[in-house]
């Protein structure tokens, strides 16, 4: 999953998307409003997390802006500000949710994974195919009811495949959504986590179509 934060506190936002990445997420940085608007309409994010104090464009107008042009991204507001007028408003603006400064850092990623079992069709939780039950919200994978330990870049790998299972998914889309835009590096990297994901589920499952990418089997 490819998360946006746009957050003028560089030592917290850099400090979340520490954590996050941790947790398996891909996850780009932005400081300013308009930056933040810009990158949520031009980049495919499965969530952004947007606070409303910041330069540029507050958070509200870059809510706004996005739900005006059809954007449905998830969004989590931050805010250092408290009040029911306050969470109201953001609401209002198409907000998802709503967390107001200082947070628990738990409580921040329990907020994110529930908006994204939430979003649009095919966000259960749980995803079988085959062989495969690929629980996204407790990231645990089993196969044949044998959990099946992964890492968290290799868990993001499979999910993107899973959620698309049948589809061929590309190396560029899982680059997107499992590396962060600053990644600079070899893209044959999706090969290496392909090649660690079939050794440990089975060589079967996922098969690489040339070309094209790579589909996992049902």
């Amino acid at each position: 999953m490819r998360l946006l934060i746009v957050e003028d506190e560089r030592r917290l936002a850099l400090s979340l998307a520490k954590g996050l990445r941790a947790e398996g997420f891909a996850v780009d940085v932005v400081h300013d409003g308009r930056e933040g608007l810009y990158r949520a309409q031009e980049g495919s994010y499965d969530l952004v997390v947007l606070d409303i104090m910041l330069p540029g464009m507050n958070g509200y107008r870059v809510c706004g802006a996005l739900r005006a042009a059809g954007n449905e991204v998830p969004i989590l507001m931050l805010t250092a500000k408290d009040g029911e007028y306050d969470e109201a408003e953001g609401l209002d603006t198409g907000a998802d949710d709503y967390l107001t400064k200082p947070f628990s850092y738990v409580v921040l990623v329990a907020r994110v994974r529930a908006l994204l079992r939430r979003r649009g069709p095919g966000a259960s939780p749980v995803v079988r195919v085959g062989p495969l039950t690929v629980d996204r919200g407790a990231r645990r994978v089993e196969r044949d009811g044998r959990e099946v330990p992964l890492t968290a870049k290799e868990f993001s790998v499979l999910e993107q495949l899973a959620t698309r299972a049948g589809d061929v998914v590309s190396k560029a889309e899982i680059l997107e959504h499992v590396w962060d835009f600053a990644y600079d590096g070899d893209p044959n990297i999706v090969e290496v986590y392909v090649s660690a994901l079939r050794r440990k589920l089975g060589a079967g499952l996922i098969e690489t179509v040339r070309g094209a990418g790579y589909r996992l089997r049902g």
